[in-house]
């Protein structure tokens, strides 16, 4: 049986994405970063003085790895490029499918090894089109292909599983991985299977026990599975299409989670004010935080 909870935590940014995405904490600066995809743009907030502040981008974006203080590796429509966190600046780091101006990135996070997985779709979201791909030292490597819409894409603390989704399927996938190279070491099996469910199953992340939490879409929750699959509690949010969650303050003991206002009408827009912002679960948790990237 399920634990439901109510809401009982704060916005922690107000600012409305259109589609928020792709949370991570640096735990140097004491820092949160996420994209508004759409909106192309990079969101940076600090925890210590709520300083806020909103890049611009070149291009849509998804997903931010650290590689050092000064440093962060980011996925884009584009391709990956290194950002240079004091001035902004982007320089080209590998080629991510070039060869497909139609897709954009999507969903991903570093494995414990330093590798990244990353997933691609369709900007108009057509069917199979996308794939999840391993990049590490800049080598890019396809790993699963015919992906609509990847998520989900999480590792076990110790890099000996990973997990990822296609959102338009809606089952979770578990697949066995080499923990030292990051790279599949197995064939993915279903670990949820939620397709009769309402909403969708969108970004996860793992805490230190192996548990999963995942950011429901369309559903309004963030539901946390055990290792096995079981789902064991769910936690509502304000906004219907929670996107993301991160372990975020200086000890991972607090969740964040992006939201998103994308496809939503004026009524249902007025209806949840919270569309848009970076929330957080009023809970303790015993998180991770994501590893660096290895250059």
């Amino acid at each position: 049986m399920t634990d439901i909870y109510e809401f009982e935590g704060k916005t922690l940014c107000n600012t409305n994405s259109v589609l928020g995405e792709g949370p991570t904490y640096d735990p140097d600066s004491n820092t949160v970063w996420w994209f508004n995809i759409l909106g192309k743009e990079l969101h940076e907030l600090n925890l210590s003085t709520a300083a806020k502040k909103v890049h611009p981008l070149p291009v849509m974006a998804s997903v931010l790895a650290r590689i050092d203080a000064g440093r962060q590796l980011i996925a884009t429509e584009e391709g990956l490029f290194v950002r240079d966190v004091a001035s902004g600046n982007l320089t080209f780091y590998a080629a991510l499918e070039n060869d497909r101006p139609e897709n954009r990135s999507n969903d991903g996070r570093t494995h414990p090894s330093g590798a990244l997985w990353i997933g691609t779709m369709s900007k108009r979201a057509e069917n199979q089109a996308g794939a999840i791909y391993h990049v590490a030292s800049g080598k890019v490597t396809k790993i699963f292909n015919g992906i609509s819409i990847p998520n989900s894409i999480c590792f076990s603390p110790d890099g000996t599983v990973g997990y990822y989704t296609d959102s338009r399927i809606n089952r979770l996938m578990r697949v066995m991985v080499d923990p030292l190279t990051g790279l599949p070491s197995g064939e993915p099996i279903v670990l949820v299977d939620s397709m009769d469910d309402p909403g969708s199953i969108d970004g996860s992340v793992v805490d230190a026990d192996g548990y999963l939490w995942n950011a429901r879409w369309g559903a309004g929750v963030v539901d946390r599975y055990s290792p096995d699959g079981l789902r064991i509690s769910r936690y509502m949010v304000p906004a219907v299409q929670p996107s993301c969650p991160a372990f975020i303050g200086v000890n991972a003991d607090r969740l964040a989670v992006t939201t998103a206002w994308e496809g939503l009408d004026e009524d249902a827009r007025s209806a949840q004010p919270s569309a848009g912002a970076l929330l957080e679960l009023g809970i303790d948790v015993k998180g991770v935080f994501d590893p660096v990237y290895v250059i």
